[in-house]
């Protein structure tokens, strides 16, 4: 038994040594990595685009939206003003019980047109096509659909009506930034490998002013739960991903933003509507495609603030959202398998997937492992205290150092913020967010993996809508799929 625990002992000293190095490299070439795009994608090139259209490649936004009652009208009038050439936005209403398309069909102008709907990629039966009898709405189409069960199954529906050979990936309740179209197509176009996906940036809207679909106001969250995903999510997009993609190893394209070639996705199949975690679970199938192909790829990640989403505003929604996360990331390493350690599937099998497992899927089993060690040692009175503090200083001051780089590079990248005192709250609740937020992910990803292993009846959960308005008032959105 001793043995034991000195093996463990050495395992979890070299566990967090090991993702200290990583993260420290994936930091290194991360702010090299927005240094150049910073250089090399300016205005000018965004003024091209749009001063040229012909050579602008069209862009279909693509939003499901499920009981959207209290938000739809303004964020559909948000991406409608985007500041791009040649876009169309279809809006998938995937059989709301609420008045999601009698708002669309009222505000917007709407009539059902006869449209030949070419099943390109499986999703649940499309009932009608809507098109507005106003020009200065062209842009949008509207397609009401039987529910589908999850936000896959609508996606595909509207890969099916889209034109445009790439499609943006989002959420209805997302706002982008008008220049964002611009922004996320530079990458393709100036690659000479083939493209097949772009991620970019995404932030808590909670808190920020909001006026006629546009952020007029960027402020961090006066939540808690919000604030501390606002630091998360920068550690994830600027730190995380900008590294990784310095090596084209992007694990995942978010599913609440992200740029994709349509006829990548239609080649792979579509969205997995049994999928928990589809955007990786689309990412993954993506590239084993085109390794199939043996074609070359990339996938990018640029820097820019693009997206801006209404997060979980409490624990109890925080809750769901993250254990269905853990829930697909089990899914994932069972559905897809075959790829692990595959040398076929190049840097996907070989480091993608390997590291996704030991240091996305294990990390929360290694914590609850060892906090259970820690105890043990602490009743058995064999705890060495000053290895102990020194271990736990060790891992606080890697996790306090990285959320305070992620913070410098978003300011590097655009100061979103006013008032250096929204940055200085982010800053001050990270040192933190070891104590009062990060145990509550590692609860949720285990129930998560629980909930899997035990086949129960999952809920995407119901997320609260606070709207984007004080004249809004908040409702509850709940999908269910067995």
């Amino acid at each position: 038994m001793e043995q034991l625990f000195y093996f463990y002992q050495y395992l979890v000293y070299f566990y967090a040594c090991a993702i200290t190095v990583i993260y420290f490299i994936l930091a290194v070439f991360g702010y090299f990595k927005i240094l150049k795009n910073k250089v090399k994608y300016t205005s000018k090139e965004e003024n091209t685009l749009k001063t040229h259209p012909k050579i602008a490649p069209g862009i279909s936004v693509v939003a499901p939206a499920y009981n959207e009652e209290v938000i739809i009208i303004e964020n559909v009038q948000s991406l409608l003003n985007l500041d791009y050439p040649n876009f169309e936005v279809i809006i998938v209403n995937d059989g709301s019980k609420d008045k999601t398309l009698e708002l669309l069909i009222d505000n917007f102008e709407l009539h059902e047109v006869p449209y030949p709907y070419i099943q390109k990629v499986r999703s649940a039966p499309v009932k009608r096509v809507f098109k507005s009898t106003n020009s200065f709405y062209e842009r949008l189409t509207v397609v009401d659909k039987e529910n589908g069960g999850t936000k896959a199954d609508a996606m595909n529906a509207g890969i099916n009506i889209a034109k445009y050979d790439y499609f943006i990936n989002t959420d209805v309740d997302c706002i982008l930034d008008k220049d964002t179209l611009t922004k996320v197509i530079l990458p393709v176009l100036d690659s000479k490998v083939h493209v097949i996906a772009v991620g970019a940036t995404m932030r808590m809207a909670n808190g920020c002013e909001v006026r006629e679909g546009e952020i007029v106001k960027a402020k961090a969250p006066n939540r808690l739960i919000p604030l501390f995903q606002e630091t998360e999510y920068l550690r994830s997009y600027l730190l995380a991903k900008m590294g990784w993609s310095s090596f084209n190893l992007v694990p995942n394209v978010s599913g609440g933003f992200g740029l994709f070639d349509k006829n990548i996705v239609i080649e792979a199949g579509g969205y997995d509507s049994s999928s928990h975690a589809e955007d990786m679970d689309m990412t993954l199938r993506m590239v084993a495609y085109m390794c199939d192909q043996k074609k070359e790829y990339r996938i990018e990640q640029i820097p820019d603030t693009c997206c801006w989403t209404e997060g979980p505003p409490n624990l109890k929604v925080l809750g769901r959202q993250r254990t269905r996360w853990g829930r697909g990331l089990l899914q994932i390493f069972v559905v897809h398998r075959r790829f692990m350690f595959n040398p076929s599937y190049g840097r996907m099998g070989m480091l993608v997937m390997p590291y996704a497992l030991l240091f996305e899927f294990m990390a929360p089993i290694i914590e609850f492992i060892g906090i259970g060690f820690l105890l043990f040692l602490l009743f058995t009175d064999q705890l060495n205290s000053e290895t102990f503090w020194l271990m736990l200083l060790f891992v606080y001051m890697v996790g306090a150092t990285m959320s305070l780089v992620s913070i410098s590079f978003d300011v590097m990248v655009k100061k979103q913020y006013d008032s250096y005192f929204q940055y200085f709250k982010l800053i001050f609740l990270s040192a933190f967010e070891a104590i009062l937020y990060h145990p509550f992910i590692v609860f949720f990803s285990l129930r998560g993996y629980w909930q899997y292993m035990t086949k129960k009846n999952f809920k995407w959960g119901e997320m609260t809508r606070q709207g984007f308005t004080q004249e809004t008032t908040s409702k509850p959105m709940e999908t269910t799929i067995s």
